[in-house]
């Protein structure tokens, strides 16, 4: 696969001129000693941070099952973005001016490999939403693949891209791009990660006109014998000496200090 530089991201469409972005000295400083914490922001967006790095995934802008959140505005690193869609891709305007990535590859942020593995947005071989990136990275000693808002299953070229995760991100709210709650069962047991977290599911920050998601409690049931547990804050740290020796875990971050006042 095509090796690819770090790309800068201006405004919500242009591309500048390829460019190497250096972290080496928050990486060598810090190490994967702290592990990684990870901060849900609402609906597939996260800002990880370890291994003295901060990356922000899939920033928004509030509307429709995310109209009742506040805008992901936070200091990152670097931002990759699941597509173009304005729940998943409002790249724009975010402190700091950091680098975006949006396309699938391979790319080089001075210690960190990251890979975008192109897949359907929709059931539909991505006819009606396109590509839907979803990223593979380690930080903090954990193997992270976040499936940004997937709806087609996984292929054996694809699962062969994306691994075993530690820590995969999942979407299990249904609709016509993204998982419903089987079917984010299904490619969990494809995947067999440790550690998973379920994204892009309805919030209390839902519009109740305009969001065509379900709740989480639909794939709860369907894994309830696994070891399962809501959290009352929305950041969760592993360390990879913590991770279960088999099976796998899920846990349910809140949203409850994330939602407009």
């Amino acid at each position: 696969m095509k090796r690819r530089q770090l790309l800068g991201y201006l405004g919500t469409s242009a591309l500048t001129a390829a460019a190497t972005v250096s972290f080496a000295q928050k990486t060598a400083a810090q190490g994967n000693a702290g592990g990684l914490t990870v901060q849900w922001l609402g609906h597939t967006c996260f800002l990880f941070s370890g291994g003295g790095l901060r990356i922000l995934l899939n920033p928004f802008q509030p509307s429709g099952c995310t109209a009742g959140y506040r805008p992901p505005q936070v200091e990152a690193d670097l931002v990759l973005i699941s597509s173009r869609l304005l729940d998943e891709g409002a790249a724009g305007g975010l402190p700091g001016n950091p680098k975006v990535l949006f396309e699938p590859g391979v790319y080089q942020a001075d210690r960190t490999k990251i890979q975008g593995i192109g897949v359907p947005h929709d059931r539909e071989g991505g006819r009606r939403f396109g590509v839907n990136v979803v990223w593979r990275w380690e930080q903090g000693g954990i193997d992270i693949l976040h499936m940004g808002g997937a709806a087609s299953r996984i292929e054996f070229e694809q699962k062969i891209l994306m691994g075993t995760p530690d820590l995969a991100l999942i979407p299990v709210g249904g609709g016509p791009k993204a998982y419903n709650a089987q079917e984010a069962k299904q490619a969990m047991e494809v995947l067999k990660p440790k550690v998973v977290i379920p994204t892009q599911f309805r919030t209390q920050a839902a519009d109740v006109n305009t969001c065509d998601l379900v709740a989480v409690d639909a794939f709860l049931e369907l894994t309830k014998d696994l070891d399962v547990r809501r959290l009352e804050n929305n950041s969760l740290t592993l360390r990879s000496q913590d991770l279960p020796k088999q099976g796998t875990l899920i846990r349910v971050l809140s949203d409850r200090t994330l939602l407009k006042t």
